[in-house]
């Protein structure tokens, strides 16, 4: 866990926000973002962090 504040970790480089921003930009969206590629990118670094975590606990467990 990270010491710093939300406010801090969730202020992106303009260069990465850029990136995002464009990546799940939509021109027919009357918010701007494509609502269903957005959430399939959140899930899919969700899923990513699940496997991510649980090769961390398997190592750990590994050493008790």
């Amino acid at each position: 866990m990270t010491d710093r504040p939300a406010s801090e970790r969730l202020d992106l480089p303009t260069e990465d926000y850029d990136a995002l921003a464009l990546a799940i930009a939509s021109d027919q969206s009357p918010v701007g973002i494509d609502a269903k590629k957005t959430h399939v990118v959140i899930l899919h670094l969700l899923l990513d962090l699940q496997d991510r975590l649980a090769r961390l606990e398997a190592r750990l467990d590994a050493h008790d």
